[in-house]
């Protein structure tokens, strides 16, 4: 693993956690979770292909990154990992749970749902055809993402003009059209272990499916809905994230 440039260790010894960004996102980005989750385990974290040193060719659709998902824990080999998820390393998630039951312990997926059709990224574009690109610093990351400005301060990348995204925007629209015209309840039905589901209140995602799914996972969900948050949990309500993933992990790892 040492000779992975797209595997961060972020220390610690005992049952492996594995952790998986968002879209757009990198490996990165769980820093500061990453700090206190040390104390239960080894955790690593992956840059999925197509972000940050992730492999940078396709294709792009959900089994591919499921299938580099279960290469890595194999290559692990530390035995079944605990994944923590945030959006689309949720949706992986369960992916990797339901299709290789034998690698997964269990999930903390955040913020994600099964079932987006009709959604399509045409806003997305417009968003990020907004950004002042390339940005002048970290600084200025900082202020115009506030308050969410040091999550994307470690999703960008420097070059000779500035800061720009580490990821391909074309490839990242490709990722997300895939999740617009499909739903992966099925990926649900197969998480044969426990499974937490973190929603924010302020959350994007269509209404009662983080609920459903939490109760619909043949090994036992629960679903907790964070005051005051929106997407990115971790980092806008730290403290009840940290609080509710403990308490999981405190009752999953005595198993």
């Amino acid at each position: 693993m040492s000779r992975r440039t797209d595997v961060v260790d972020f220390g610690g010894e005992g049952p492996p956690i594995l952790l998986l960004h968002g879209l757009m996102g990198r490996a990165r980005t769980w820093w500061s979770v990453a700090q206190w989750l040390v104390r239960y385990g080894h955790v690593v974290g992956i840059d999925a292909r197509g972000h940050g040193r992730g492999p940078a060719e396709g294709p792009w659709h959900t089994e591919r990154f499921v299938a580099d998902l279960a290469a890595f824990v194999r290559e692990l080999d530390e035995g079944p990992v605990v994944v923590i998820g945030h959006s689309m390393g949720g949706l992986h998630a369960w992916g990797l749970a339901a299709t290789h039951p034998e690698l997964v312990r269990a999930v903390v997926c955040e913020d994600i749902a099964p079932d987006q059709r009709g959604r399509t990224v045409d806003a997305w574009r417009a968003y990020f055809d907004s950004w002042p690109v390339p940005f002048q610093s970290l600084a200025h990351v900082r202020a115009f993402f506030a308050p969410l400005g040091d999550y994307f301060t470690e999703c960008v990348v420097e070059r000779e003009d500035g800061f720009h995204l580490a990821a391909d925007l074309e490839n990242l629209y490709e990722i997300a059209t895939e999740w617009g015209v499909r739903a992966y309840w099925s990926y649900v039905d197969g998480v044969k272990c426990p499974l937490l589901a973190i929603e924010g209140e302020h959350t994007a995602m269509p209404p009662g499916q983080q609920a459903e799914l939490a109760a619909r996972v043949p090994g036992g969900g629960r679903h907790l809905i964070v005051a005051g948050a929106g997407h990115v949990v971790h980092d806008e309500a730290p403290e009840e994230y940290r609080g509710a993933v403990e308490a999981f992990l405190s009752e999953v790892l005595a198993r």
